[in-house]
């Protein structure tokens, strides 16, 4: 089945706009994934007779963003739907789209879902609605969300948030696991990270406030980009901003320090959908069984295989899909 003259419209204006972007609050390092603008992104043979349209999955232009919308699209198309998958640029635009009906489906993260409703909402500047608490930041999501036409689905295990990433051997060094530890060390620390960093409150000055870190100076290399990772290895900088589902820190030798304190909001992966196909129960069944079964390890290593083995995202969804048993064909 072939998607509707609005909707093919609409895929080749986001399509057209795909470019790197971050995340608008959790600053998530963007990949370089595949740009998906096929129809039937879940591919093979199935029986669509169920479906009485294409659902259309809308996704940010980054390799986890990329990965997630093939698994949604791969399941639902074994669900017996016909699906198709956009690759849009930003927030700024799928969302309105979500919205108005035009967008289906949004693999989304909690905490900076909530921050960009809660601006538009109540304006810029506005009091925090997110938490690190996960269950207390969905229902702030949700009652923002419903009155706009959305569906919040349960959010899962996985989580990509900021994190703090060192060399292994300065880690081992002073002892540090934590960044408390790094706090309690009293040691100078260069952070390599984006040029907003001085002034994000999960940034410079949570690190200082909560953790009592002594933050000399911000490299402006940008957000767990491979020059940020190198400086760090390298020794020109102490401390990199990176996300928790980051597969290639091995590769720089470095090892995250835990949030012990829980600076950072809870950005856990969910599905939200238009509010015309919430109430499928057929469609949130299937998205709910891969958010109950995926882990932010699983993310890691999924992302790991599109960004380091170069794997394209949509084999390294089918196969996890079946490896999980999530797949009825």
């Amino acid at each position: 089945m072939t998607a509707t003259t609005p909707r093919t419209s609409l895929r080749r204006l986001l399509g057209a706009t795909c470019g790197s972007a971050a995340l608008a609050l959790a600053l998530t390092a963007c990949g370089g994934g595949d740009s998906l603008e096929s129809e039937g992104g879940g591919g093979g043979d199935q029986d669509t007779s169920q479906s009485a349209d294409t659902l259309t999955i809308g996704g940010g232009d980054f390799t986890e963003a990329t990965i997630m919308a093939e698994l949604y699209s791969q399941l639902l198309t074994d669900a017996g739907y016909t699906t198709e998958v956009i690759t849009v640029q930003s927030r700024e635009l799928y969302a309105p789209e979500l919205e108005k009906g035009s967008i289906d489906i949004v693999p989304e993260y909690a905490a900076t879902l909530a921050e960009f409703l809660n601006a538009r909402v109540n304006g810029e500047g506005a009091p925090l609605i997110a938490s690190s608490d996960p269950v207390a930041t969905v229902d702030a999501l949700r009652e923002l969300a419903t009155p706009r036409g959305l569906t919040v689905l349960e959010p899962g295990e996985a989580v990509n948030q900021n994190a703090f990433a060192v060399t292994r051997e300065f880690a081992e060094e002073h002892g540090l696991t934590t960044l408390s530890d790094l706090g309690a060390s009293g040691l100078p620390i260069k952070l390599a990270a984006g040029d907003e960093c001085s002034e994000r409150p999960f940034c410079q000055p949570g690190l200082e406030d909560v953790y009592g870190i002594d933050i000399t100076g911000i490299d402006p290399k940008g957000v767990g980009t491979v020059q940020a990772k190198q400086a760090v290895k390298d020794g020109t900088d102490d401390l990199v901003l990176v996300s928790t589902t980051d597969a290639t820190l091995d590769d720089f030798g470095l090892v995250l320090l835990e949030d012990d304190q829980n600076l950072q909001l809870a950005d856990n992966l969910l599905p939200v959908l238009h509010s015309g196909i919430g109430d499928d129960e057929k469609i949130t069944a299937a998205l709910n069984r891969l958010t109950g079964t995926l882990t932010t390890d699983d993310l890691i290593e999924l992302n790991r295989q599109v960004d380091s083995e170069r794997l394209k995202a949509v084999d390294v969804a089918g196969s996890y899909l079946h490896d999980k048993g999530l797949l009825s064909h």
